[in-house]
Formats: C-alpha cells, structure tokens, sequence
C-alpha cells in the first residue's frame, strides 16, 4: 500500500463586517492609535456584534464558502474539527452545532482546545486521521470570538483581539513530499499564572462573585508572555527549517500567530527572512487567536503556489506552542 500524505485542498474565510479601529476604541478606554500601533501593530479588528450570534456562526459561514469554493460534497465529508477557546457553549461541541447547521449527514465532529496554537495541532491531528486511510475528508475550522472574552476597561488586553474564523479541507494523496510534512510541537505548564480566564470552569464555577469581580475576562501578564512567544516560536522554526533543510532560500512563507507585530518581525529576524516573506494579517483583524493563521492563508491563497514551502508556527495559553513544515499543494489563483 502507498503511503497517503494528507493535504490542504481549498480554503474559505470569515470576518464580521463591524470594524472596531483604534479611533473608536479610544473613546472606550485609555489609549491611542500611536500607543497601540507602536506596541503590538493593530489598526482595526472585526468584532461579531449581533446578539445571540457566538463561534459556531462565524465557523459556519467559513466552511460554507470552503465547500462551495471547492465543490465538494457535503455527503462525502467524514469529520469536522473546530479548534476554539470561544465555544458557543460548555456542551454541546462548537463543531456539533457547525454539522447540524451545514447538514453534513455523515460526519463526526468535534471540538479541539489547544488556545491560539489550536490550528497547528489540530491540523496535524487531521493530517493524521487521514493518513491512517479511515478518513478521506476533514474540515479544520479555527474560529475564536475572542470579543466575548475581552474586558473593553482593560487598556492593556482590549486593543489585541478580535474575532473570524477560516476553515481547510484535509484530503488524501499518494503524491510523495507533499502536504504536512513535519512538526515540532511542545507545551510549558509553567503558563498558567501569565495567560488565563479564571472564572467558568470547574476549579472556578461562575458566582455573584466571579461576575462582580470581573473573572470571565482574559487575563494576561504581556511582558511575560511576549518574552516566552518570541523565544518558543523562533526556536521552534529553527529546529523545523533545520530538521528540513529549509533555509531564507527555499523558504516562501513562514505564517506565524498574529498576536504580536514586534513577535512577528522578532521570528522573521532569526530565520534571516525578509517580511515579504512572512503573511501578516494583524493591522487589520488584530489576534483572532485559532483563526489567526488559516485566515492569513486564506487571505493570501492567490500568492500559494504548488510546492511552496511554508512554516506555520504559533504560542498561546498553556503555554502550548510549536511550527509545521506544510508545503502546499495547489496553485492558489487557480
């Protein structure tokens, strides 16, 4: 029997139409444009304002433009995946209620948490599925509505984050060294007291409380978390590039989470890559954490060309962080 590789077939995208600038969030909290550009690099992100409107739709509408830009049949659909930290609800599955709506009649689905490094360990779990040859069609979705956990009075975290969500079709081939090629995955417990949500789960059940003392919101120590992200995702690229014989010269992306601007140029740096050859999507969209990098691919698909070697890399809460080597297997434009 061939050895089946698993690649990225098609891929659709979905941002709320509401632009939340940094004029406008100025007349919110204590900030400006020059404040937040100059430290993280964000003009604007897209915020999902509609009432009673959570994930599950934003993930929705990415993989209905997934399945129409790509033709394929929902019937033949085995699994659908979501990776959030924003899930509509504690149960059922974000990706239960995501099937149920798009009427996938033969897939299974599920919820994957690995917080913004979700994409990245979610698609080696579908690049894994599929190369045990019981799988033939998966749907990754990244989607956060990361506006539901953002305190709008906290100056330090409420500029970062925004809301989308983008879904991949995972399929199998026997062509040889093509698809998801190699990863280099790691998570550092020590994490939790820098990046967490401290109220909602079972340690901390929601209280009078908790909701008066604001504990549903995200909480981060940037500082601390800027230093490990920058160190844990330059190293993990290192090691992928290197473990690849990949270098400034055969390289065509690296896509990396989109949390930070000065993270980015830092990661950008130790591979000796210019930024032309990094996808950036963070002036406009700002972090949407899961959805960070499958929405930076889908925004450059036209520029993909078969072959191109690209390294996807990310850190978020847990710390949880890592790189994939992907080199992508269809011709964007086309």
């Amino acid at each position: 029997m061939s050895k089946i590789n698993a690649i990225i077939t098609g891929i659709g995208g979905y941002v709320p139409e509401y632009i939340l600038d940094n004029e406008e969030l100025s007349r919110m909290v204590d900030t400006n444009d020059e404040w937040i550009m100059t430290r993280v690099g964000i003009k604007e992100r897209r915020i999902l304002k509609e009432e009673g409107l959570g994930t599950s739709y934003m993930a929705r509408k990415a993989a209905k433009q997934l399945i129409q830009k790509t033709g394929v049949d929902p019937d033949s659909i085995d699994a659908l995946i979501v990776t959030t930290s924003t899930a509509d609800y504690k149960f059922p599955s974000t990706a239960s209620i995501v099937v149920g709506k798009l009427g996938l009649k033969n897939a299974m689905a599920f919820d994957f948490w690995a917080a913004c490094s979700g994409f990245l360990y979610t698609l080696d779990v579908a690049a894994s599925m599929i190369q045990s040859g019981r799988y033939k069609k998966i749907i990754v979705i990244g989607a956060d509505k990361m506006s539901s956990v953002v305190d709008y009075t906290d100056r330090a975290t409420c500029p970062l984050f925004g809301d989308g969500a983008a879904a991949v079709l995972v399929e199998g081939t026997e062509e040889e060294n093509i698809g998801v090629l190699d990863h280099h995955f790691r998570t550092d417990g020590a994490g939790l007291p820098f990046l967490h949500l401290k109220a909602g789960g079972s340690v901390c059940p929601a209280t009078h409380f908790t909701v008066d003392h604001r504990m549903h919101y995200l909480y981060q120590e940037g500082r601390t978390v800027y230093r490990y992200a920058v160190s844990s995702m330059s190293e993990d690229c290192a090691i992928i590039a290197e473990r690849n014989n990949l270098d400034e010269s055969n390289i065509r992306y690296v896509v990396p989470h989109q949390a930070n601007m000065r993270i980015i140029e830092a990661v950008a740096k130790r591979m000796k890559l210019s930024m032309d050859h990094v996808m950036v999507n963070i002036e406009h969209f700002g972090n949407t954490s899961a959805a960070t990098i499958p929405l930076a691919l889908w925004e450059n698909e036209k520029n993909l060309k078969k072959g191109d070697n690209l390294i996807l890399t990310a850190f978020g809460a847990g710390f949880v962080h890592g790189a994939s080597y992907l080199k992508w297997a269809y011709d964007g434009d086309k």
